[in-house]
């Protein structure tokens, strides 16, 4: 019987032992957080609870093998996050999306401003707990994990890391609560109708421009009888694509360029719903037309592009109408429909909307790839690419002893790659399930591994005073930013409830917080305002982790 007293019982470090260990630790924390109290769970992050407490309970890991497993898994946390936002990093800066993140941005200064000044005027001076209760208060684990690398390259000492994993777990729980309290609290302040600020949301989805908007239009102006559709793009400057035209005896015919138009031929037009008055006053009004019922079928399919080479191809470059008889009218990309420009570039997974003869289509379709099966391969050639160059900046060293290390480093090589890796040849499209995987896995082995390593001294460090005063700290950083924020932008900017939850849950990149506004609200408005701000904030929490430890450990 000895063989089970080496597998399951404290104090052996082989690696049969070890194994099971980390898949005991994994499973029960993964359970164990799908547990919802008050509708809110914890979810993976449980995996660091369940470690602490084996920990506690005398189970250890080989310090090297430990380490190898933290620093493995932080990496592939990292990456996957970084693959994840960097497609929306840019353009969330764009447009409305400036005014959310400069109110995230606002969150995490402040954020900033009160470890600071409980580091300089309260009673706790200790920067390594205090980064680990701002990583826990905000819910921001790759913080955490970004903290603990660079104390660890600092000091090389395991000590200060477990103080600060001890930090974050003491902040953790209060820290989702306190992003729904806030939520209450605002929503109390000024006195917030949720039915009211849905039927808004509502009101204003309705009216969206920035969907691709479609439009029925009998030509009657007689000034642009005999214009061309190139003529026409010239007349109304913006993006538009016609991609069928009726003539009065009721011929239906896909557009070219040198296609002319005349009084009494019926448009189908895709544009931004913003755009549509321009149509209306240069051709004509709008009319009631089924156009999937006309005497010549044309029909509509959606291509999944799945060839690697067409990564990062512009749609005009694809000469559909020259070499096909085909108009593209429409792109949705991970769920979200785009107007397809001649300047928009394609990415792998990208579904491309076509019109035109079923022959045509499928032969575009096998140009494009249409393959289902393609998508569900990762690249893993591209996995590993980005984590060797990621590795290679994050041992760079920037000045002041400042690095970006083994998580801003993958972090900052993912992000450049999910938006510049075409230009380089380099397919970083992922299917969902498998980011989810590689994601969930590597937070999994990160957060075991703290767990762990933490658990031997969590009670007597955390069940005293001091950790009374790190859970009291802890909720004061979580809530104080995020009553200022919320009221600043509904006080100040009348931004929609709906939207300051998605804000409030995304600057805190927390996703149980998220759940509650969604099942809350049955609306995807926070959803939406999560997504705007999540990439930026992801980033800056992790550099502001690195940036304290740097500047007073």
């Amino acid at each position: 019987m000895d063989w089970i007293t080496n597998l399951l019982l404290p104090g052996s470090t082989s690696v049969a032992s070890t194994l099971v260990l980390y898949s005991f630790v994994i499973a029960a924390g993964i359970y164990i957080g799908k547990v919802k109290i008050a509708g809110v769970s914890l979810g993976v992050t449980f995996v660091l609870f369940v470690g602490i407490l084996m920990g506690h309970l005398g189970y250890v890991v080989d310090a090297d093998v430990l380490k190898f497993v933290r620093e493995f898994g932080l990496i592939l946390f990292i990456f996957a996050i970084g693959l994840q936002v960097g497609p929306g990093f840019f353009s969330s800066f764009k447009k409305g999306g400036v005014r959310l993140n400069m109110l995230a941005v606002t969150g995490i200064a402040l954020n900033v401003i009160i470890v600071l000044c409980i580091y300089y005027f309260g009673n706790i001076h200790d920067i390594s707990a205090l980064v680990g209760v701002m990583s826990g208060a905000v819910t921001n684990t790759p913080g955490l994990a970004a903290a603990q690398q660079t104390i660890s390259q600092m000091t090389n000492s395991p000590d200060l890391a477990n103080v600060m994993a001890q930090g974050y777990a003491a902040a953790y729980p209060l820290g989702v609560i306190g992003i729904i309290v806030a939520m209450f609290i605002v929503k109390g302040l000024f006195r917030i109708k949720t039915e009211d600020e849905i039927r808004k949301v509502e009101e204003e989805s309705a009216d969206s421009q920035l969907a691709p908007h479609m439009l029925s239009i009998k030509v009657t102006n007689q000034l642009v009888d005999g214009h061309t559709m190139l003529q026409l793009h010239d007349v109304i400057q913006c993006n538009f694509v016609v991609s069928r035209l009726m003539t009065p005896d009721g011929t239906i015919t896909i557009p070219k360029s040198s296609t002319e138009i005349h009084q009494g031929d019926i448009l189908k037009i895709i544009c931004s719903s913003q755009d549509a008055d321009r149509f209306h006053s240069v051709l004509g009004p709008d009319v009631e037309m089924d156009w999937d019922h006309t005497p010549k079928p044309v029909y509509s399919r959606r291509i999944l592009v799945t060839k690697s080479e067409y990564n990062g191809v512009p749609i005009g470059s694809l000469r559909l109408h020259k070499g096909y008889q085909l108009n593209a009218t429409r792109v949705n990309r991970a769920g979200v429909d785009l107007l397809a420009a001649p300047s928009l570039r394609l990415q792998m997974g990208d579904r491309i909307t076509v019109v035109g003869d079923l022959e045509d289509i499928d032969r575009l379709a096998d140009r494009l790839g249409n393959s289902m099966k393609r998508l569900n391969q990762p690249n893993l050639i591209t996995i590993f690419v980005g984590i060797i160059l990621g590795i290679i900046l994050g041992s760079i060293d920037l000045g002041f002893g400042m690095k970006l290390g083994l998580a801003g480093g993958p972090l900052v090589v993912a992000i450049l790659l999910s938006r510049f890796g075409y230009k380089f040849k380099l397919v970083t499209y992922t299917s969902s399930s498998s980011s989810l995987m590689l994601r969930e896995l590597g937070i999994c082995l990160f957060l075991a591994s703290v767990g762990i390593s933490a658990g031997g001294s969590f009670a007597d460090a955390v069940f005293n005073q001091t950790g009374m005063w790190w859970v009291i700290w802890g909720f004061v950083i979580t809530i104080v930013p995020l009553i200022v924020v919320g009221c600043i932008a509904r006080g100040h900017d009348r931004i929609n409830y709906l939207t300051i939850m998605g804000l409030q849950s995304g600057s805190y990149t927390d996703p149980p917080a998220l759940a509650y506004a969604n099942n809350s609200t049955g609306n995807d408005a926070p959803a939406v305002a999560y997504s705007t701000v999540y990439p930026l904030t992801m980033f800056l929490r992790v550099v502001a982790a690195q940036a304290l430890i740097l500047a007073l450990a």
